[in-house]
């Protein structure tokens, strides 16, 4: 019996990660948009279960977009599933505002580039070189500088808030040469099979458990019946090789009833129950 549950179990995997790979073919918003594949799905067009939680992805005026409660919409410029990275693009052009707003702790996302501090501020009045303020996010009344954190804020400036962000405003870095790149933790098909298949595997460990101790009791319980058998084999054989029948007695067997007769009493406490 457990070896047919542990067909079933194993049957059932396989079986899943078919009809995933049935139901969830590969999706674009647009001709040239990027491909969408496991953990990803495209919201309408693909099935809700063909992506994890998290990796939902829309198409919008002809772009594909992934939405962070934190910041908003941002463009999906593309998806690289064997490195783990997703290059976005912010549609206002303006990549240290999102880093500025985007809280990825909340998502099952990650920045690609190792981070380091930097701290936002908002001054009155323009500061000198080395300074380069972000012009996506100054006015003419203020001006937002990133810098790093340990450095000394100016006397006409204060701070706004302290990010681990991959890189400062450089004049030099396109956001959209650069990108935002994330990563992910989940990266294949099977990683699902089995994250959806991981209260089966405690399931399977038991009944392969119960399986080897039925199989061990069943060889046991073979192994005495048969020495009892070869045991008993063995009286039979020496009794009968010691015990000489004349003639006269050899007749008189067939009137004698099993258990009883001359020698008949031998055998009867040999006999299994």
């Amino acid at each position: 019996m457990a070896v047919i549950i542990f067909f079933l179990l194993f049957s059932s995997i396989f079986l899943n990660t078919e009809a995933i790979d049935k139901n969830c073919p590969p999706a674009k918003c647009f001709p040239n948009g990027p491909e969408i594949l496991f953990p990803f799905s495209i919201k309408g067009l693909q099935p809700q279960n063909c992506s994890h939680p998290g990796f939902k992805l829309l198409c919008k005026e002809n772009k594909t977009t992934i939405h962070f409660p934190s910041h908003g919409d941002l463009v999906v410029k593309s998806i690289s599933y064997d490195s783990k990275r997703l290059s976005l693009l912010d549609p206002e052009n303006c990549v240290h505002q999102v880093f500025l707003n985007l809280d990825l702790s909340r998502t099952p996302f990650r920045y690609y580039y190792i981070l380091k501090n930097y701290t936002y501020l908002n001054c009155s009045a323009p500061l000198p070189r080395p300074f380069v303020q972000v012009p996506c996010m100054s006015g003419s009344e203020y001006h937002v500088y990133v810098v790093a954190s340990f450095g000394v804020v100016p006397d006409s400036c204060k701070p706004v808030k302290t990010v681990a962000i991959p890189f400062s405003y450089s004049p030099y870095l396109a956001d959209d040469s650069f990108g935002l790149g994330i990563t992910w933790d989940v990266t294949r098909r099977e990683d699902f099979v089995t994250c959806f298949s991981a209260a089966r595997g405690k399931v399977l460990s038991i009944l392969v458990f119960i399986f080897m101790v039925a199989t061990l009791v069943s060889v046991k319980t073979y192994c005495s019946r048969r020495a009892w058998f070869e045991k008993l084999c063995g009286y039979y054989y020496a009794t009968l090789k010691r015990v000489k029948f004349s003639p006269r007695e050899v007749r008189n067997q067939g009137k004698t009833s099993v258990g009883y007769g001359n020698h008949g009493s031998e055998f009867r406490s040999m006999l299994p129950k």
